[in-house]
């Protein structure tokens, strides 16, 4: 069998988290800081705990340069449950419960979003949706072509990176100032630098680009935070929003209102220190930019290998690609498995390959697939 330093984790998420993290949790799992116990034991009230979710918070501000006038806040539920928190929150800032809320839809993530934010009654408008208009979600709209509700949006939502679809925006939308843009970095925050300042919220599944399972980061602009209310108190036509999906409830107990997922905290803080000794966001931007250069230079140069997302909305974490034939796909998973290379299938609801090539993936990783792509399409060259 081989070691974990052996295989070449390619998976979407749970994804790859860097060795030197692990060893660190290894080394401190049964006695953490010479309390006796391990984080896993340790009460989420008490100091040590506290010390830990501080300096996750320190420490993520450093990485992401996050302005005084924005809260981090640890959640649960994964980014599925911001679908909701993010309709409740926001209307409820806004103050008028049918006030519309703005979707772009350019993968099967954002479709969900908007989905849900219907289910709930939010009077919903589709900004654009990609796969409507071209039959496919595999670019993103110039903006002139967008139908933004303008002032009188409550917020204005995207997923910058599609992980499903491999559909990522290079820059960041520009929206009316007055409306909150929301958006859902799960998986690829951390991967570039950004102006936190331009978003209400930000949030992100922990589990692709950060660390394990299990915590979801979330990201508010202070002003957005709004006092919770009751049925009695809300127009019939409003949202009661539930307590441990309101903002302000999670600020104002430091997300402590309830037991919060320890573990995961602990692990998200390991990554955040590991990515500042290594020198932050910009040091792996420039990483991950070269690593999907090498992987999209191999498609676009191939005779059998095809990425289907327009070039200037290629994901730089996530990479879909086709082979054709495509009764090649399943031979192709067969190889890279004997070379250890793992989780490289696609998605269920698109099939074809996709390497994910998060921050902790190293150049060799990368390197590797790629001469194995290049062997593979030796081999079955027409």
């Amino acid at each position: 069998m081989p070691t974990h330093d052996q295989v070449l984790n390619f998976g979407a998420g749970p994804a790859k988290i860097p060795i030197e993290v692990l060893q660190t949790a290894q080394s401190e799992l049964l006695n953490y800081d010479n309390t006796g116990m391990s984080v896993m034991e340790l009460s989420h009230r008490g100091k040590t705990f506290g010390k830990i979710l501080a300096d996750a918070k320190q420490n993520l501000t450093k990485l992401l340069n996050i302005p005084d006038n924005y809260e981090i806040l640890f959640m649960q539920g994964g980014g599925t449950t911001q679908f909701s928190a993010i309709v409740y929150n926001l209307l409820a800032a806004k103050g008028k419960p049918d006030a519309p809320v703005d979707y772009c839809v350019s993968g099967s993530w954002s479709q969900k979003a908007s989905e849900e934010a219907k289910r709930l009654g939010a009077n919903v408008n589709i900004v654009f949706n990609t796969k409507k208009s071209t039959g496919a979600y595999t670019s993103v709209p110039p903006q002139s072509e967008w139908k933004l509700s303008g002032s009188d949006a409550a917020y204005v939502y995207y997923c910058d990176n599609e992980t499903v679809h491999g559909v990522e925006f290079n820059s960041i939308p520009d929206v009316d100032s007055s409306v909150p843009l929301v958006a859902d970095m799960s998986s690829n925050i951390l991967s570039r630098p950004f102006d936190v300042s331009k978003f209400g919220v930000i949030y992100a599944g922990a589990q692709k680009n950060i660390g394990p399972s299990g915590v979801t980061i979330v990201i508010i602009r202070k002003d957005l935070l709004t006092p919770l209310k009751s049925a009695a108190e809300i127009p019939a036509s409003g949202l009661v929003t539930p307590q441990l999906l309101d903002f302000k409830t999670l600020a104002d107990n430091d997300s402590l209102y309830n037991t919060p997922p320890t573990f995961a905290i602990y692990m998200s803080g390991l990554v955040f220190k590991h990515m500042l000794e290594k020198g932050g966001v910009e040091a792996y931007t420039e990483a991950n930019d070269r690593k999907a250069r090498k992987v999209y230079q191999v498609i676009d140069n191939s005779k059998i290998y095809k990425a289907p997302v327009a070039t200037e909305a290629r994901s730089r974490m996530n990479i879909p690609f086709r082979i054709y034939p495509e009764t090649l796909e399943a031979e192709f998973l067969k190889g890279a498995e004997a070379r250890n290379m793992v989780q490289l299938k696609g998605h269920r609801s698109v099939g074809g390959i996709r390497a994910s090539i998060y921050n902790a993936m190293g150049e060799d990783g990368v390197d590797a697939l790629v001469a194995y792509m290049k062997e593979f399409e030796g081999q079955h060259q027409a």
